[in-house]
């Protein structure tokens, strides 16, 4: 099977026919060409180049994705699907022009059925928004990536996040889909039943995709009731080493943080700089446990504080109240656009690995270990209760040798958890920072039913080319 792909960017005069046809499908008033709006789509939040796109595209419907991707496909167009354009690896950047699907105005919740602990919505639905509504019920969408990104956008990338450790990532928190596939056809895939085993699991497969598959225009999703009695415990100790192993030893265990991040000393400083937050400066951990009544929170937290002594914790402060714990979670969602302002005017590279648990200490202390040789200047954060590890370097646009030894903290960091069984991207997606190491964690064999996979379902290449594999592709 050829892995030689056959698309084209949109100019000249195929721009011409090609844009009063794709506003026939959805109005004038719904098709772009202007630079303004091309250049807010050539970019994520990654550090990845832009590309522009040749065409903005604001679907309402099913039908005009449906009708809109016919198109695009028997005229070998590129289309690539936009949310909130809050991911971090490059996902949405359409390398090869063409048309950006942005799914703002789909953006409707069609149905709460709270009874049954779920909801169905449209893509562009934006996870906070969506989660203040669910409040009413007493619900929530667990998985919590930080960002206000889009649920479309959370399911093309299997969006994970703080709360992962109790409630999983995005993928596991997905019942059923409407797909809408390269040549035009609808999919429904799953249903609202927890237990499925009819057939392949083709909601899994797309869950994680990045839109290379088909593109999600509805979402069944599982929900969780809000936690009745909460806490959270902020500990920090000599080491980011220590914290690591008391990370290995709350869930060895067998404690059920909802939440457990740990932050080195430099995100604890570039932390403090938000408003109204004050803490010891040293490795962190940030954690956060509910309970089915306030008798069983006590108990559990008695043994995550005898954990945490036993590992030299400097100081610890459990019992946060509701304001400052709000507060506290606020500040680390907005953690990204504080290092941002940190450091301003440098560059930066994103790391995003995980390994199993047992191994988390060890990721850790390696990260620290290679950032200290070679002189590299950042953040190291995770989603410790997963395995879950970022860093954040930041150098001069200009420095190439510091922007190499980044590359080689990246390249370090993969290699070390592919070495402890884990994976070279944990929840910011394969995108296009992350293809070179698809070989070495998936091996020939599971490479080429990916690339087959990638051709039965989108035979002409449209899909979001350039992501997830590597495929020759022809303009």
């Amino acid at each position: 099977m050829s892995s030689r792909l056959h698309v084209r960017s949109i100019s000249g005069e195929k721009l011409e026919a090609t844009l009063p046809a794709l506003q026939a499908i959805v109005t004038p008033a719904r098709v772009s060409a202007t630079q303004a709006d091309r250049a807010l789509h050539a970019r994520d939040q990654s550090s990845h180049p832009d590309h522009l796109p040749d065409l903005v595209v604001w679907p309402q419907t099913t039908a005009e994705v449906s009708a809109l991707l016919r198109y695009a496909n028997e005229a070998r167009l590129p289309v690539t699907a936009w949310g909130a354009g809050s991911s971090l690896e490059g996902n949405p950047i359409p390398v090869y022009g063409g048309i950006v699907l942005n799914f703002q105005q789909m953006n409707q919740i069609l149905k709460i059925h709270d009874t049954d602990f779920q909801v169905t919505v449209q893509p562009g639905v934006l996870y906070k928004d969506m989660n203040q509504v669910l409040a009413q019920y007493g619900l929530f969408f667990a998985p919590d990536p930080g960002a206000n990104a889009s649920i479309g956008g959370m399911v093309a990338n299997n969006a994970a996040g703080i709360r992962t450790v109790k409630y999983g990532a995005t993928r596991d928190n997905v019942l059923a889909l409407e797909v809408v596939l390269a040549n035009g056809e609808i999919m429904r895939t799953g249903s609202r039943s927890v237990k499925q085993s009819a057939g392949y699991d083709l909601t899994h497969l797309l869950v994680g995709s990045e839109g290379t598959l088909g593109i999600v225009t509805e979402a069944t999703l599982k929900l969780a009731p809000l936690p009745e009695h909460f806490s959270a415990v902020i500990a920090t100790f000599a080491t980011v080493e220590a914290a690591a192993e008391v990370v290995f030893n709350i869930m060895g265990a067998g404690l059920e943080p909802t939440a457990l991040e740990l932050l080195n000393t430099t995100a604890i400083t570039i932390l403090n700089t938000a408003e109204g937050i004050e803490l010891a400066v040293g490795p962190s951990l940030f954690m956060e446990f509910g309970g089915a009544s306030e008798v069983s929170l006590t108990e559990e937290l008695s043994m995550v504080e005898a954990i945490c002594r036993d590992y030299g914790c400097q100081h610890y402060r459990a019992g946060v109240g509701r304001e400052a714990r709000n507060q506290l979670w606020h500040a680390r969602h907005r953690f990204f656009e504080t290092t941002l302002r940190y450091y301003p005017g440098q560059a930066y590279l994103l790391t995003d690995v995980a390994v199993p648990i047992s191994q988390f200490p060890i990721l850790v202390a390696s990260a620290n270990e290679i950032m200290t040789e070679l002189e590299c200047k950042g953040t190291i954060i995770g989603h410790a209760g997963d395995g879950n590890l970022h860093t954040a370097i930041f150098f001069p646009p200009a420095d190439n040798e510091a922007r190499a030894r980044a590359g080689r903290v990246n390249d370090h960091l993969v290699e070390r958890a592919l070495a402890l069984g884990g994976t070279c991207t944990g929840e910011h997606g394969v995108g296009l920072g992350k293809q070179k190491y698809m070989l070495a964690e998936h091996g020939p064999v599971a490479l080429n039913v990916m690339r087959q996979l990638k051709a039965t379902l989108d035979p002409n290449g449209i899909l979001n080319p350039g992501k997830v594999i590597a495929l020759n592709v022809e303009r």
